[in-house]
């Protein structure tokens, strides 16, 4: 039998998500919404129209919202449903994602704004971050809807004047918090370096800091998709990523697999951005400083798409840490660059090659290349160091820096 979930976009109804009666997705904008003059796609993979979106069309944006991998599997285990149910995970956790996107049972109320929070001691959201890898997302616990896409366990929560909380009945969350992963050593630390570090060179990032929650080293991460007003209410603004916006699935998210690579991605920001020029230099910025850095998993779903109103822009860089930090991770780049995979076999003629494919002047692709490993090299001490392991990763990014510019004939 069918089933039906209103899709909301901030407050307006603007569609159903069906599940037909072989579990396919299908998508169908709401009468009212196209006929509104200020409507507004959900997706640049789903464009305004009366006609419904097949499954092969409406997948990547939907399920692209769920959390994938293993943090699935448990997720759907905790909540007694199939890993494969994207409707059925939407269900149960599309309260809170991210952008502006709410689900709701076909025919409920939307959740008034009189939203509610459930404070949190520090002891209880150490608990929550210790069952993290149990039970992703809280994912089961009462009055809790809250989905975020990725393979990391994380969880969003309501920060004001310093205490914690939990967003229930789909309120809208302000932060993201991501706990240490223990067999990767510092990784928190590696992280919040990296953002900071391209934050000094002048690359937009979201704002994170390092927070302890007892003896539990997290990234706090401001969420760049919510916004306050003047009587400090949080409001949801929209947002999708590249593979969202591109209608691929999460599951070949890797340009190898299937998944965009880097002149998709810039067609993309041609074809949307309200500023392209900037966000096209933007994106340039952050596809160099990722190569410096060594941030070998920069993949579709690590760029998104962030809508203001009629204002579409390159959303600030997030999820960016110095992946060849750990020996035990691929050395393969998520997108290549002019066709090479191997970070230490890249040269100039790459991004040669990569300017031609992407529309994008030679010279000016080629000259900035040097011009930002100068100006990370000069920002490496800038950048506070809290743990050992920014240390060495300052150093392993320097000796990095040093090469590329040998490459370029500017050392």
């Amino acid at each position: 039998m069918a089933r039906t979930l209103d899709v909301y976009l901030h407050q307006e109804l603007v569609g159903q998500l069906i599940q037909d009666d072989h579990g396919q997705l299908l998508f169908d904008y709401a009468g009212g919404w196209l006929e509104n003059p200020k409507a507004v796609p959900l997706s640049h993979s789903l464009p305004l129209r009366p006609e419904r979106f097949s499954p092969n069309e409406c997948r990547g944006f939907f399920a692209g919202i769920l959390p994938e991998a293993g943090k699935r599997e448990m997720i759907a285990r905790n909540l007694g449903i199939s890993a494969r149910n994207d409707f059925a995970m939407l269900e149960r956790i599309g309260g809170e994602c991210a952008g502006a996107v709410t689900f709701i049972p076909e025919g409920e109320a939307l959740p008034v704004l009189d939203y509610h929070y459930r404070e949190l001691t520090e002891k209880e959201l150490a608990d929550i971050l210790l069952k993290l890898p149990r039970r992703p997302l809280m994912a089961g616990e009462e009055g809790v809807r809250l989905s975020l896409a990725g393979a990391q366990d994380k969880i969003a929560v309501h920060v004001a004047d310093g205490k914690f909380s939990v967003p229930l009945g789909g309120a809208p969350s302000t932060h993201i918090l991501k706990p240490a992963i223990e067999r990767f050593e510092g990784v928190v630390f590696n992280e919040a370096y990296c953002l900071q570090l391209a934050a000094a060179v002048d690359i937009p990032v979201a704002v994170t800091g390092i927070h302890q929650v007892e003896s539990i080293d997290c990234l706090l991460v401001e969420r760049y998709d919510r916004t306050h007003d003047d009587a400090g209410n949080v409001h949801r603004l929209h947002q999708e990523d590249f593979c969202q916006a591109l209608g691929i699935v999460s599951e070949i998210k890797y340009q190898s697999e299937g998944g965009p690579g880097l002149s998709q991605s810039m067609g993309l920001l041609r074809a949307v951005s309200t500023t392209p020029v900037i966000d096209l230099q933007r994106l340039l910025d952050a596809v160099i400083f990722n190569f410096l850095i060594g941030n070998n998993d920069a993949h579709g779903k690590n760029f998104s798409l962030l809508y203001r109103g009629k204002e579409t822009r390159l959303a600030p860089l997030y999820d960016v840490l110095s992946t060849a930090y750990y020996p035990e991770l691929a050395t393969r780049m998520a997108m290549p660059i002019g066709g090479e995979y191997a970070a230490n076999r890249i040269f100039p003629r790459h991004f040669e090659r990569l300017a031609a494919e992407a529309g994008l002047g030679k010279a000016l692709v080629k000259g900035r290349v040097p011009e930002l490993a100068e100006s990370v090299l000069d920002s490496l001490d800038k950048v506070d160091k809290q743990h050992p392991v920014a240390e060495k990763l300052a150093e392993m990014i320097g000796g990095h820096c040093r090469s590329v510019l040998e490459r370029f004939g500017k050392a």
